[in-house]
């Protein structure tokens, strides 16, 4: 029976909060002169976000832990988890990858170009993945990056940080109170 169950610990404003997160580095990168600095806007507020998430999902969980009842993550979130973490993982990989500073003539022009669309893709692969033993707003929303990724690499007047608000700042925030709203925080 809890294997058929869905994941519904996603934290809608854990989502609203990591949403927010990235509406405030969007411009913050923006106005960097330089590639590296750019990054590195985007490299601080990725584990930041990602720690707000974990945070507020762990939250949610706990709370259904009665008394003294011991915390074990249940089979849907393993699936979830499962589901999500490999194309971060991946998309992590392909970020150092990219930008290797032990490469001589990296071109972190490219890099700046393909990383946006990148992260956005993977993160909705990930989202979509993982969504599949979720609530029925996560995969749509997996689905929104996924476009978001696919527009961000393959228009090359794509302003990345235009791209990195909407996905991760806008599109969060918007399923994240809708989440928030019909499950529960």
């Amino acid at each position: 029976m809890e294997g058929a169950a869905a994941f519904t610990d996603v934290p809608g404003w854990g989502l609203v909060g990591m949403g927010a997160m990235a509406l405030a580095a969007a411009p913050v990168a923006a106005t960097q002169p330089t590639i590296a600095r750019w990054l590195t806007v985007w490299m601080l507020t990725a584990p930041v976000a990602t720690a707000v998430g974990a945070w507020t999902m762990w939250r949610k969980m706990r709370r259904r832990v009665s008394g003294e009842g011991t915390f074990t993550l249940s089979l849907p979130a393993r699936k979830f988890l499962l589901g999500f973490w490999p194309a971060v993982f991946a998309g992590a990989v392909l970020t150092f990858a990219l930008i290797n500073p032990f490469v001589p003539g990296t071109d972190l022009g490219l890099a700046s170009r393909v990383l946006p669309g990148l992260w956005l893709l993977l993160y909705g692969v990930g989202v979509t993945t993982a969504g599949a033993h979720s609530i029925r707003a996560v995969p749509l929303m997996g689905g929104g990056f996924l476009a978001l990724g696919v527009l961000a690499l393959l228009l090359p007047s794509a302003n990345g940080n235009l791209m990195m608000a909407l996905g991760f700042g806008l599109l969060q925030i918007g399923f994240g109170v809708r989440i928030a709203r019909r499950h529960g925080g």
